[in-house]
């Protein structure tokens, strides 16, 4: 059995911000990809040795002198080529073609005719007309030589284009987006049609593959995991005890900065016993005083993430200090924890806010690093979770950020504020239970915001702080809309926590998209 990442597809990233969602369809369609940034050495591209590449779309105009480029391997591996929007101009003006400014952009929503007998698209839409999601501002106004149109629209004519003989396709509206009706076909036609995948890309195949991975890279040595209960860590650490048994230890840290119950939680589930989903080496370390002495007097949110992730080395070496024969740490880094840290040679990738997974702890403990999930996106994690027969509770659990509550409380963090924060976080969640919505949504918190509201209790004036309430709806979590939660829930979570919580005088419901705002608030 060949490995299920031998036949692959490599995405061109020109920094769309959808380029991973492109990446999420490819694999939907059962076919490995990887993401590489336009401008990375000439010999990572030959190195990947794809079955066909895709070019994704991107911010800048391809009539612009410095505009990014394709890179010559991408024309020379004689592979399928598709290029989304950006990636469909680059395509057309490399290969003898003419790209112009267009008189009438199109953001949104569009209906393309189809012209494609017997072609890549063929028999999409209703009656030849497909709906699309358009965002662009340039055209394809000449064709390169030997391509033809295979769809248009009154204001671009060129909506998509073909040339059969070498494969290479483009289309200006983008697939990947659920607003392209038909899109996650248009993808599958292309990775397992076109350049001929046969979809391998399986949980089953993932896990025995990560199991017979983990097997060789760490041998007969002990592995050790920081476990935080959350979906990461206990898919990580589900795949490595199945590959090495009671060879793995994971360290649980209280932090202080956990949910309600979360400590308690966490051992009931993991610790060893018999009955539970997984039974592991659990050792528990209580390192609250020290995580919060560390925060005291930082506000800004870059250095409590630094702050945070440098107590939690400190509080991870002194549990593994005990620890015999291991050589190896494990981490639940998955795929855009790896995208995002890794800045573009051209400098168009921003460092947004740092992730604890990327970072320095293998070196400064002398052990070798193992990240199972690192080419996983979330929502893979979690389908591989299942199959592993974790609860299913635990694999759909709302995403919650390495460092805990101490990016939920805006400012400085006290344990005042913690306390309340905790509370009203709680009784927002179950709140969502009982609507039977907490599934419908991606994403759920409460934040505390720092800024005193007046308010009335009975007769008395309260001058009290403010409580924030986020819900998201996403697929990839690099997109997100706000959640149009009911009416009447927001309003029974909101007298709750206003009745129950000392502290509160307010609670407001956060209404941003992602982007512009991110789905955390630091």
């Amino acid at each position: 059995m060949t490995d299920a990442r031998a036949e692959r597809l490599l995405i061109v990233d020109f920094g769309s911000q959808t380029t991973q969602l492109i990446a999420r369809r490819v694999r939907e369609a059962g076919v490995y990809c990887e993401i590489l940034p336009w401008d990375a050495p000439a010999a990572r591209f030959e190195d990947m040795a794809p079955r066909g590449i895709v070019l994704s779309g991107g911010p800048e105009t391809t009539t612009a002198a410095q505009a990014p480029r394709i890179p010559q391997p991408v024309f020379d591996a004689g592979v399928p080529v598709l290029g989304i929007c950006y990636g469909m101009h680059a395509m057309a003006g490399q290969l003898g073609g003419v790209v112009e400014r267009s008189e009438r952009r199109e953001f949104g929503p569009a209906d393309v005719d189809i012209d494609d007998a017997q072609g890549f698209l063929d028999g999409l839409g209703e009656g030849g007309a497909l709906a699309v999601w358009m965002s662009h501002g340039d055209r394809v106004s000449v064709l390169p030589p030997g391509f033809c149109i295979t769809a248009s629209t009154p204001s671009a004519p060129v909506a998509a284009m073909a040339h059969p003989e070498r494969r290479f396709y483009g289309v200006q509206f983008h697939p990947e987006v659920t607003h392209t009706r038909c899109g996650a076909e248009i993808v599958r036609r292309f990775a397992r049609d076109i350049c001929g995948c046969e979809g391998a890309w399986t949980p089953a195949r993932i896990i025995d593959e990560s199991v017979a991975r983990i097997r060789r890279q760490v041998g007969e040595d002990g592995v050790v995991l920081g476990l935080s209960g959350g979906v990461d860590s206990s898919v990580a650490a589900a795949l490595i005890e199945r590959a090495i048994g009671d060879r793995l230890t994971c360290v649980f840290v209280d932090n202080g900065l956990l949910r309600l119950g979360e400590r308690e939680e966490v051992e009931a589930a993991f610790a060893g016993n018999a009955s539970n989903a997984l039974n592991l080496n659990l050792v528990t370390v209580d390192a609250s005083d020290a995580f919060l002495a560390a925060l005291a007097g930082l506000t800004d949110p870059e250095a409590k993430r630094k702050a945070i992730g440098a107590a939690f080395v400190e509080a991870f070496e002194c549990a593994a200090e005990g620890l015999h024969d291991v050589r190896w740490l494990a981490q639940g880094t998955i795929y855009p924890d790896v995208i995002e840290s890794a800045a573009s040679a051209h400098g168009k990738a921003h460092v947004i806010k740092s992730h604890h997974n990327v970072g320095g702890l293998p070196d400064r403990m002398r052990l070798g690093l193992v990240e199972p999930l690192r080419d996983l996106f979330k929502d893979e994690v979690r389908e591989v979770g299942l199959a592993l027969g974790l609860p299913r509770e635990l694999v759909l659990r709302h995403p919650f950020p390495g460092p805990g509550l101490a990016v939920r409380v805006l400012g400085e963090v006290t344990r005042e504020y913690l306390a309340v924060l905790r509370q009203a976080d709680a009784l927002f969640i179950e709140e969502l239970r009982r609507a039977g919505l907490y599934d419908k949504v991606s994403q759920a918190f409460a934040v505390y915001l720092p800024v005193a509201s007046v308010g009335v209790v009975g007769d008395a004036r309260r001058y009290e702080h403010v409580i924030a309430l986020r819900a998201v709806e996403t697929v990839d979590f690099m997109t997100a809309r706000w959640a149009p939660l009911p009416h009447d829930l927001l309003g029974r979570a909101a007298t709750r926590i206003l009745n129950e919580v000392p502290g509160v005088s307010r609670v407001v419901y956060d209404v941003s998209n992602k982007p512009p705002a991110t789905i955390e608030w630091e």
